[in-house]
């Protein structure tokens, strides 16, 4: 039996009625439906993984469907819709404080970044595909293990503080058995047997982008993006929301109204990792990188999971041409509007990252503050991303070890922490321990795109930025 996972009604309505209750919906209004839901048997537990190994009764799913059709018609509260909107036009007015929020939190800012030479761009670009992949590729074998998992495998195999690729080598036995590493990922991201860059959806949607880019240009449209998933990505190479959304699209639902349609993951982290290449294509133009995010991320998600998808493009536009991760972040929250969560959360991030706090005692403040959170959520792995940005000061190797040292979404917070630091060092400045093993190479099921090298890649991304 088949039980994939994103997808079956009697696993989503858990995630939703979640969602309604951090949105602060009516309370009355939620606790109706949950006792609904409980005394036909459903749970309200939401499956980690996104399935749980039981397919339900033929009438659980029927209520189920009713109820996410139900659930697609409430409110969020009143100050949650007044701090977070979902216009492009009505985000960036919003956005006009977090400047100033910002500033006590990450420390100094600046007008504008400066210009860089035509060499240091090309080398930032190649720095920011180098960097994505090894923060990946660090974080895939541990993705889904919990925190205190990560730290004992390391501590196991003689890698605490996390100074390589993991390995399995010395490996524990009862570790292993509590801990299991990711099965996708385990025969291609240890270092046992890395051979290039394996396929990720972390990589495969950048490659989506820059497609996009280069037959359409900076006026593709959602309808574009759309377009493109469906004609170059397999269905079972999308996760959560972007699984909702394909699914969607082909049951015939117009790509404006094919996320909003039973999909309880619109805040969630899948449209931040999609939104690089849009800052990489505009660089020092954070305002440009955020429209162009914003136009692919709206397909799938709302609220703080678009203003993940703008902070990333814009903090990938600013690391191509500053001097400092303060700079970066200082862009990421002037395109994202100052009182939403997500917001909050990269200050709170970025002022732990900046304490004289343990890392062990920063990350359980994080995790105090986000811990209820799921480990796909945009909001908690973000505070974690600001955190690992502001601790590792431009330093590369610190900057993805501190991610993935947090848990939660590891190969995706790992990525994009790695796209930035990598974007500020530069190719030439990585560490030949974390690129080498790329061997200059992605594997990819993206048509047209497999083992295509990072350097063809950057060269790529350069002339878009000159045509532009």
């Amino acid at each position: 039996m088949i039980r994939l996972s994103w997808t079956q009604p009697e696993d989503l309505v858990p995630h939703a009625l979640r969602a309604a209750q951090i949105d602060g919906v009516d309370a009355a209004t939620l606790a109706a439906a949950r006792v609904r839901w409980l005394a036909a048997g459903g749970s309200d537990i939401a499956p980690v993984s996104g399935a749980t190994p039981e397919r339900a009764s033929a009438e659980l799913r029927a209520l189920g469907r009713e109820m996410l059709a139900e659930t697609d018609t409430w409110e969020v509260s009143p100050e949650i819709a007044a701090n977070e909107p979902d216009g492009f036009d009505e985000i960036i007015a919003s956005a006009s404080a977090s400047a100033s929020a910002s500033a006590s939190a990450s420390g100094p800012v600046v007008a504008s970044p400066s210009a860089s030479s035509s060499s240091d761009l090309a080398d930032r670009v190649h720095g920011a595909w180098l960097g994505r992949a090894a923060g990946c590729l660090l974080g895939k074998p541990v993705e889904k293990i919990p925190r205190e998992g990560i730290r004992a495998i390391a501590e196991s195999t003689g890698n605490w503080p996390i100074a390589g690729y993991f390995t399995e080598r010395g490996l524990d036995d009862e570790i292993a058995r509590r801990y299991p590493w990711n099965r996708r990922s385990r025969p291609t991201s240890l270092v046992d047997n890395i051979d290039g860059m394996p396929e990720d959806d972390d990589l495969n949607f950048p490659l989506i982008a820059l497609d996009l880019l280069e037959r359409l240009g900076r006026e593709f449209t959602t309808d574009d993006v759309a377009q493109s998933w469906l004609a170059n990505l397999p269905g079972g190479r999308v996760f959560t929301a972007e699984r909702i959304v394909y699914r969607n699209l082909l049951d015939g639902y117009e790509p404006d109204e094919a996320g909003r349609v039973a999909n309880p993951f619109q805040d969630w982290i899948g449209a931040q990792i999609r939104t690089d290449v849009y800052g990489w294509v505009s660089p020092g133009d954070a305002r440009e990188a955020a429209r162009l995010a914003y136009a692919d991320a709206r397909l799938s998600h709302s609220r703080n999971g678009v203003y993940g998808a703008m902070f990333a493009a814009a903090c990938c536009s600013a690391a191509l041409v500053a001097s400092n991760v303060h700079e970066v972040i200082h862009a990421g929250l002037g395109v994202i509007p100052a009182r939403s969560r997500y917001a909050a959360a990269i200050r709170r991030g970025a002022e732990l990252g900046a304490s004289d706090l343990s890392l062990d005692d920063a990350l359980d403040a994080i995790y105090d503050d986000y811990g209820d959170l799921h480990w796909v959520h945009a909001v908690n792995n973000s505070a974690l991303l600001a955190f690992a940005l502001v601790r590792g000061d431009g330093d590369y190797a610190r900057t993805i070890t501190t991610a993935v040292s947090g848990g939660w979404d590891t190969d995706s917070v790992g990525a994009t922490a790695g796209s930035i630091a990598g974007a500020l060092t530069g190719a030439r400045g990585l560490p030949a321990a974390w690129i080498e093993p790329l061997h200059n190479r992605l594997a990819t099921s993206v048509p047209g795109f497999d083992a295509v090298t990072f350097d063809a890649l950057a060269a790529r991304t350069l002339a878009l930025v000159r045509e532009a």
